[in-house]
């Protein structure tokens, strides 16, 4: 039997979590998940998806800001006695102090071929810069970051409409059997890990608010790989004078016609087409501010707008 404690804290996490607990060879002795933030306008107190899950699963949970600082949480890590550690996005960076507790080590599943995309956001930025295959990895937790030597790697492919929210649903199918093939690996000694080229590290830092401001300036492939990059957080969008327009559903369409950026070149019964700095973008379903999502058209309908005019700034 196998004895781990899960660190992870979002929805992503919660499938492998789940699938793991279910292998008759693997024993989740407690999880680990950042303490409850406020969220919504009343900035009421949410617990993330991997604390319901322990609680409705009557799994040992444990909260912190900072599992390294937290003395009495390593204490009781100790005390369990654990063979490993699987982390998955669990959002801290822990100590060495706090690596050497479990036998046989600390697991990471990230969410790329490493050494691409180490970071926080390896999956937005897959989709972002256009790849068409991107994976999984499990790796040894070393204090660089998503810098230890790699277990094993699966690869995806990523459609070319497919969003973050797909490609994050295919990752947590596929991470615990990923997880799963490791523990065993390394217990039986019939698994080496091997250390990571550093001459190919490329980085996957967090997006901003401000990196979903959009314009037409862009290839309408750019365009369309933000759009479902950024989908749902932190969203794309346009402004329209003070207002913001997020933009949640898009295609490309080969497109020579020589109009400036961001004309509207055709109204569409479900949406829109506009020029962009190469070919067009089919726009199909906006977000305008304070309001519920609708398709484009009808949304450049109640602005009055027409076949011709230009949007975005």
């Amino acid at each position: 039997m196998i004895k781990l404690v899960y660190f992870a804290t979002p929805e992503i996490s919660v499938n492998a979590l789940k699938k793991l607990m279910g292998f008759s060879d693997i024993h989740v002795v407690g999880c680990v998940t950042m303490p409850d933030r406020p969220a919504g306008r009343g900035n009421k107190l949410c617990e993330s998806p991997v604390k319901k899950f322990a609680l409705k699963n009557s799994v040992k949970l444990f909260q912190t800001p900072s599992v390294s600082k937290d003395r009495d949480l390593i204490e009781k890590l100790k005390a369990l006695e654990p063979d490993f550690f699987v982390t998955f996005a669990f959002g801290q960076i822990i100590s060495q102090e706090v690596i050497d507790i479990p036998k046989y080590g600390v697991i990471n599943l990230h969410a790329s071929l490493l050494p691409a995309y180490r970071g926080a956001n390896p999956i937005q930025h897959a989709i972002v810069n256009g790849d068409k295959e991107t994976g999984i990895t499990t790796m040894i937790t070393v204090l660089k970051m998503d810098a230890g030597d790699i277990c094993l790697q699966e690869k995806i492919s990523i459609a070319e409409n497919m969003n973050t929210a797909e490609l994050s649903e295919i990752i947590s199918d596929k991470a615990p059997y990923l997880l799963y093939r490791t523990l065993k690996g390394i217990v039986s000694k019939q698994l080496t890990p091997v250390s990571q080229d550093e001459n190919l590290v490329t980085f996957a830092p967090k997006f901003t608010k401000e990196d979903g401001h959009l314009n037409f300036g862009l290839t309408a492939e750019e365009f369309h790989n933000r759009v479902r990059g950024l989908m749902p957080w932190p969203c794309s969008y346009i402004t329209i004078g003070d207002t913001c327009v997020q933009i949640l559903e898009t295609e490309t369409i080969a497109d020579e016609t020589n109009v400036p950026a961001g004309t509207i070149t055709d109204i569409k019964k479900d949406g829109i087409v506009v020029k962009c700095a190469k070919n067009s973008l089919y726009i199909k379903t906006v977000k305008p501010q304070c309001k519920s999502s609708m398709p484009a058209s009808s949304w450049i309908n109640g602005l009055r707008l027409k076949k011709g005019d230009r949007i975005g700034e």
